[in-house]
């Protein structure tokens, strides 16, 4: 097998996927996860430092990696018995088998995604331990400083340290910290060569290929995808927001669509519906249409009652599903159901400014989308709910 002649830049990428594998290995066996992270880096920093030379490089990178992290955990518990006056027994080489080729991303990824730590802590540790990002990558992606992000992923890997991970924690969990992966970066813009969205989408692939039998898992994946298909069209060339009904499909992905609906069809086999398959389905419906006046909204409406069902307290799933009635039953339909909804809800206002606009209501439409304007969270969404606002008051002129 030909390898990279230098780590510093054609091993960048190999190092970024053994670090996760190198790190389950230790978890395995017993390592703390903390500890064990540490070690892990280091050996890679190690792995940086001595192959670069030519020929320098071992024959089994991912062995070589396994007995380095190992040695240093070693190194570190060692350290840490000596100054608290005691002794520990452990050996220095990874014992032999089987377990060495085992696929542990879901144990780490469960393990990324404790009930003990905050979304935030969950995300960092997700993209730092299993993701192979750097501090300063993710801290850059989420816009914070480098200091605070590597205290937040500190404070994460002391929440989680010195318990034994043996067996993978609850998949929701971990499919939940995903989506808000996926969330954050497909509402932004890639920092510093990261994308966060496709970051996202290439870690639940590795989760539905660990748990193949999970139709959420598959679900999610799916959803993803029908999502990714239409960021390119999602904004102009100058960064303003572009609504889906408007939005130039000749610029969605193709091939992200039709891979997101042979996953959804293959999930939705295994009749055990969940939120994810039925966020997709409503996704797979608004990407199958060829233009915005084709979209079939009854249908809509339909998977949107079952998401209902699945998550009958969910006020977002709500708000969505009264814009699908407004579609079906006509914009006041619509309305009385928005009204329904707590009043700060995220939204509600940009929903109800929709449906006004639908119903000829433009004065209305127009101080809804102002309201919304001064609520929104990124200058994208402020920008273009401001400009929804002028365009409707000039219309109602």
């Amino acid at each position: 097998m030909n390898q990279p002649s230098r780590p510093g830049t054609g091993w960048d990428e190999t190092l970024r996927g053994l670090g996760p594998q190198v790190l389950g290995v230790l978890v395995r066996r017993g390592a703390d996860f903390a500890t064990a992270e540490d070690a892990v880096q280091e050996a890679l920093l190690e792995a940086v430092r001595r192959w670069d030379a030519p020929g320098a490089a071992p024959t089994d990178p991912k062995g070589w990696l396994v007995t380095v992290a190992w040695r240093k955990f070693v190194d570190a518990r060692r350290s840490a018995a000596s100054r608290a006056q005691r002794e520990i027994r452990v050996t220095l080489e990874p014992p032999p088998g089987p377990t060495e080729h085992e696929d542990d991303t879901l144990l780490l990824l469960s393990r990324c995604c404790h009930p003990a730590l905050t979304p935030a802590s969950s995300v960092a540790l997700t993209l730092r331990a299993v993701g192979g990002l750097t501090t300063a990558q993710i801290a850059r992606a989420f816009l914070v400083p480098e200091a605070t992000m590597a205290q937040r992923i500190s404070r994460a890997k002391k929440t989680v340290a010195g318990e034994r991970f043996v067996e993978p924690g609850d998949v929701r969990a971990v499919l939940r910290v995903l989506y808000l992966v996926f969330n954050e970066g497909f509402t932004g813009s890639p920092a510093d060569g990261v994308d966060l969205a496709a970051e996202a989408i290439r870690l639940t692939r590795q989760l539905v290929a660990a748990v193949p039998e999970d139709a959420e898992a598959a679900g999610l994946l799916a959803l993803l995808l029908l999502h990714h298909a239409r960021r390119d069209a999602r904004t102009t060339a100058a960064g303003e927001l572009v609504p889906l009904d408007r939005q130039e499909r000749t610029r969605w992905d193709t091939a992200a669509i039709a891979e997101g609906v042979a996953l959804l069809q293959g999930a939705l086999a295994r009749d055990r519906l969940g939120p994810y398959q039925a966020q997709a389905a409503i996704a797979a419906l608004h990407d199958d249409a060829a233009t915005a006046g084709e979209t079939d909204w009854p249908q809509i409406l339909e998977w949107y009652d079952e998401l209902v069902r699945l998550e009958p307290r969910n006020p977002v799933v709500a708000l969505n599903r009264a814009v699908a009635v407004g579609h079906v039953d006509g914009p006041l339909a619509g309305l009385r159901l928005v009204e329904a909804l707590p009043a700060d809800l995220p939204r509600r206002d940009a929903a109800a400014a929709y449906l006004h606009e639908q119903a000829g209501n433009l004065d209305d439409a127009a101080r809804r989308y102002a309201v919304a304007a001064d609520a929104a969270t990124s200058s994208a969404e402020r920008t273009h709910l401001t400009s929804q606002a002028a365009r409707v008051r000039q219309g109602a002129r």
